[in-house]
């Protein structure tokens, strides 16, 4: 098995580390060039999809695209759309955050009590059912339709595993790996290049044989270290065939907010990566943000684009980002199609924190979102709120880049989007990208707290099975490593609650199957507060900035849905996404709210999206952004619609569950709309 560690990758980043350590005067910018047209990657012919009516990888396919050809549903008749079936699993309630996958007629997803179903397209029927251990498919899956010796076949992580699983049986493929599944701890949806299964994982890519899952290769994403502080794709990928191309995108190294621990840029925190396919070498980067402390992740997956320049068509990757900006790439050299102006960024007075000299200050894609908090931004919903956010956020440091400082609290926006991990969908035709994203700020501080010892000094059983179950991923020391910091947990959180995530898992950490005799202990030890001598910086994260009612504490639209043509880099338009119910009544309907929904888009011009608090799915006219059609569903939808065809009738289904960032009320329910 090869293992691809990029140490050229790993030196330069040292070599940065070395030029930081003493800045010299420069200019405030310095822009990295657009590639000339002669360098541009013409666009291959495009090809149709072999089946139109399914829907068979989370993002719709291979290219991540949230398109879909189907032309049944159009923006003349989309007012008439009615549920056709609502199902509940009956196993629970919880949030989920997947996008169905659909083949033949027949949907393969996730439920709330973390089985794993088959249900019938056009009734809702439930077709079998199937228990991993973990949670499967948090954020995505594939339905591989197989080769001429080979069946199709169902691939979702779960837990540790990566699984495949029968379509029709709805059991396990025992030959693929042991008892049909292989060790990859991941959240997204895999992508089949030939033989080859490619899956982004926790620090790592990996590469699997799609029938016997043989391990063939492993990238390594944190390359600036020989320890795994992060670099998790946690957003997804996206996956050229006909180039053999693998697109990663990746989040942001760990623990959030303060880097002592993460010296120089952090390849390959943040970034694009472009993997060969076939053999697991790097084929290029391409890095947003450099050393980042604000949790500024690359979230979502890439999308696969063609972008027209002087009549000519060129193969591209779009990538949406947490700061609101798109970054446009050519497919084979990663090189830039808008110039990418880089700004001088400020220091930091924390001891040990370096951070990057240059900071991407981008003009064209058009930012989605407001990038840097001012105090002209604070609410005027009403005198009362103005006034409740001035004087709470009246000692609060910010500015462009601005880091997080020790007892004093920092604003940016935003560690919750921007762009989220639900991603983007694009028209082919137009070339047009369509984005849901947040736009409000939040806040954070660091605060020196006693330091805890390694608990593997610690010889109480639950240190013990702290060591054994968590240490890996929460830090010998409790203070974060690629999961968060579990210090001052019983101050934080509920403890019957973690002993419940502990059992059950929750979005990214799967459930830990721990002892009952070791469970109590490892709760103890959980809980027990720290004692020491010494003491050391620890982020206090302190959530969203509100008002004295729980909304956004600046001026509206605090969540949009927005068109960005890739050919001008410009914001066709951007309308407001969602509405709080307590202030549409008195007339507040064009607020927007929080989301974490994704779009899609039909051929015929129809963007679905749900993701508001508010309960509700709706659709939008692709040319103008104008609302055509919403309902308000049991629970909120916190996932990608998909859109397939079955028995001739286009469905749109979706995971309505609630739960999510927006912590609303939890269900089971599947909510599948048809013309009547």
């Amino acid at each position: 098995m090869l293992n691809r560690t990029a140490p050229v990758c790993a030196a330069l980043s040292a070599i940065t580390i070395l030029c930081l350590a003493a800045r010299v005067p420069a200019p405030e910018y310095k822009v990295i060039p657009a590639a000339a047209i002669e360098e541009l990657t013409p666009a291959l012919p495009p090809t149709l999809p072999e089946h139109p009516e399914d829907w068979t990888r989370a993002h719709a396919d291979d290219a991540s695209s949230g398109y879909s050809p189907l032309r049944g549903i159009t923006r003349e008749n989309v007012g008439k759309l009615r549920p056709a079936w609502t199902w509940h699993s009956a196993d629970g309630p919880a949030g989920i955050e997947a996008n169905p996958v659909v083949a033949g007629g027949v949907i393969y997803t996730p439920t709330s009590g973390n089985n794993f179903v088959a249900l019938d397209g056009a009734t809702g029927h439930e077709i079998w059912r199937f228990r991993p251990e973990g949670t499967p498919a948090v954020r995505g899956l594939l339905y591989w339709r197989g080769d001429s010796d080979h069946g199709a076949r169902l691939f979702f992580s779960s837990g540790n595993w990566l699984y495949a699983v029968d379509p029709v049986s709805g059991k396990a493929i025992e030959t693929f790996g042991e008892a049909g599944r292989v060790p990859a701890r991941s959240t997204v949806a895999p992508s089949v290049y030939g033989n080859i299964i490619v899956i982004p994982c926790w620090n790592v890519v990996r590469a699997f044989d799609v029938l016997d899952g043989k391990p063939l290769w492993t990238f390594n994403l944190a390359a600036w270290s020989e320890q795994a502080w992060g670099a998790n794709s946690w957003g997804g990928m996206a996956l050229d065939a006909a180039r053999g191309i693998a697109y990663i995108s990746t989040g942001s190294p760990h623990p959030n907010f303060i880097g002592v621990k993460h010296t120089g840029d952090n390849l390959y925190a943040d970034c694009v990566v472009a993997l060969d396919a076939a053999t697991g070498a790097l084929r290029w980067y391409f890095q947003e943000v450099r050393h980042d402390v604000w949790d500024w992740d690359i979230p979502a997956p890439p999308n696969l684009v063609t972008v027209t320049r002087e009549g000519r068509r060129f193969d591209a990757v779009a990538q949406i980002t947490k700061r609101g900006n798109t970054l446009v790439l050519d497919r084979v050299t990663g090189k830039p199609l808008f110039p990418v102006r880089m700004r001088r960024a400020p220091t930091s007075d924390v001891e040990g924190e370096t951070l990057a000299e240059w900071q991407p200050d981008i003009e064209l894609p058009e930012p989605l979102v407001r990038q840097v908090f001012s105090r002209d931004q604070i609410t005027t919903l009403s005198p009362a709120a103005h006034a409740y956010v001035a004087k709470k956020t009246a000692d609060a440091r910010f500015g462009w880049f601005l880091p997080i400082a020790e007892n004093k609290p920092t604003i940016w926006y935003s560690s919750l989007g921007g762009a989220e991990w639900t991603g983007a969908s694009f028209d082919p035709e137009n070339e047009w990208l369509f984005i849901n994203a947040n736009d409000f700020p939040c806040w954070s501080k660091l605060v020196r707290t006693p330091l805890p010892s390694d608990a593997s000094e610690d010889k109480s059983p639950g240190a013990k099975t702290y060591i054994s179950y968590c240490g890996s991923c929460h830090g010998a020391d409790r203070n974060g490593l690629t999961a968060p910091s579990l210090l001052y947990l019983s101050g934080r959180q509920n403890m019957r609650n973690i002993e419940k995530i502990v059992k059950e898992g929750r979005r990214s950490m799967p459930a830990v199957s721990v002892p009952q005799k070791e469970q109590r202990a490892l709760m103890d030890f959980l809980a027990k507060p720290v004692v020491s001598k010494t003491t050391a910086l620890q982020a206090v994260w302190l959530g969203r900035v509100v008002d004295q009612q729980g909304h956004p504490g600046v001026k509206p639209p605090w969540g949009t849905l927005n068109a960005i043509n890739l050919r001008t880099g410009r914001i066709e338009w951007k309308v407001p996404l969602g509405e709080y119910e307590d202030l549409a009544k008195p007339g507040l309907t064009i607020t927007g709210t929080e989301n974490f929904g994704a779009t899609i888009l039909t051929a015929t011009g129809v963007i679905f999206c749900a993701g508001t608090p508010d309960q509700k799915i709706r659709a939008f006219d692709s040319r103008t952004g104008k609302q055509l059609w919403e309902y308000k569903m049991p629970f909120a939808g916190y996932a990608q619609p998909a859109t397939y065809e079955a028995g001739g009738r286009q469905y749109v289904v979706i995971a309505a569950t609630g739960g999510g960032q927006p912590a609303t009320p939890e269900g089971d329910a599947y909510v599948a709309f048809a013309l009547p």
